[in-house]
């Protein structure tokens, strides 16, 4: 049960711009058999690494880029998919439509068309290696730049959603999101300095990300909210904003009356994450505190942090406070579901 079946269902046109990875090419779970009228964009993780792939998807149909092949960087895939997603919006502006527009800037590879802020940066070169089968990422002359002017492009790409939405007389019905999936990443020659980890760690630089609604008139301009929230809030959100009933139920918490600027939200009594590769990491939040299990496989070590005055997870508390490492391993041991698929390499 996808955001796309959701919104479907309350009466929503539905499309996605971007990457998609849960369901290959030819499978039961592409986008238009999952929730979703119109798709554009990759259709594989792999393939997605690239911004000048040899080929992106609409809906069905294969679009090749012949002009792309043997690393030739001439069609740029975000222009185009951002191009798709504006005119989605435009074709749907008469009836109620959801768009997510899954724009994988900024992100590995880093590689993009040479525009003015990137030509501010002269810096070493990140040397790689890509392969369409097995991932990797091409060579970057600045990767530092080139990350800066992505950033710059997805502004610009938010820039035009919104100014589309303001022609179109859309702008005081319509409720925009951006967030992020992870904390920033090494890969590709990026060299990021957020809090303590990156993406695929547990730590707050891998799992804190920002997020941002707008809708005047309905969320109120500047407020701020230290509610604790996760991207399994987001289903249960839509559907008490679009008054449907879930099929079954989620961990999810809506955070409308945060976004209404409400009373009586309703609090995670914990939030609990896993992360598969290098050995497994489990980690907890509850309250101001944080335990961090890691790694699964072989020597395990716990740290403990209260993030109220320790938000770069410098000082592990776990030695000094036993029982609050009892209480919250109880809850880590409760909240994981025991699956042959996700068992952190360990054999049954």
């Amino acid at each position: 049960y996808t955001l796309g079946k959701l919104m479907k269902s309350a009466g929503y046109t539905t499309g996605i711009f971007g990457k998609w990875g849960l369901g290959n090419p030819g499978s039961v779970s592409i986008p238009n058999k999952m929730g979703f009228d119109e798709f554009y964009g990759y259709n594989c993780q792999r393939q997605s690494h690239s911004f000048y792939p040899d080929h992106l998807w609409h809906n069905e149909e294969k679009v090749l880029f012949p002009e792309n092949e043997n690393n030739a960087c001439k069609t740029y895939s975000q222009d185009l998919i951002h191009e798709q997603a504006l005119k989605f919006i435009r074709d749907h502006k008469e009836q109620p439509f959801f768009a997510m527009l899954t724009y994988t800037l900024p992100h590995a590879e880093l590689n993009l068309p040479h525009d003015s802020i990137y030509k501010m940066y002269e810096e070493t070169p990140y040397i790689g290696k890509f392969d369409k089968v097995y991932g990797g990422y091409n060579t970057s002359e600045k990767p530092l730049a080139s990350f800066a002017a992505m950033v710059s492009r997805l502004d610009k790409y938010v820039g035009d959603v919104m100014a589309e939405l303001k022609e179109l007389g859309l702008d005081k019905n319509t409720i925009v999101i951006f967030t992020s999936d992870n904390g920033p990443h090494h890969e590709g020659g990026a060299d990021p300095d957020p809090f303590r980890g990156i993406k695929r760690d547990v730590y707050e630089g891998g799992i804190r990300i920002p997020m941002v609604a707008w809708c005047p008139g309905t969320i109120k301009a500047g407020a701020q909210s230290d509610h604790i929230s996760a991207f399994w809030d987001v289903m249960p959100t839509l559907a008490e904003l679009t008054g449907t009933v879930l099929p079954e139920q989620t961990d999810g918490i809506s955070f409308l009356p945060t976004l209404l600027s409400k009373k009586n939200q309703q609090a995670h009594d914990y939030l609990y994450w896993e992360f598969h590769e290098l050995n497994g990491r489990e980690a907890l939040r509850s309250g101001k505190w944080k335990l961090i299990r890691q790694p699964i496989v072989g020597e395990t070590i716990l740290e403990l942090y209260d993030l109220s005055n320790d938000i770069h997870e410098d000082t592990n508390l776990a030695e000094k406070y036993p029982d609050k490492v009892k209480e919250l391993v109880s809850l880590m041991d409760n909240a994981r579901t025991e699956s042959p698929y996700f068992n952190f390499g360990r054999e049954k």
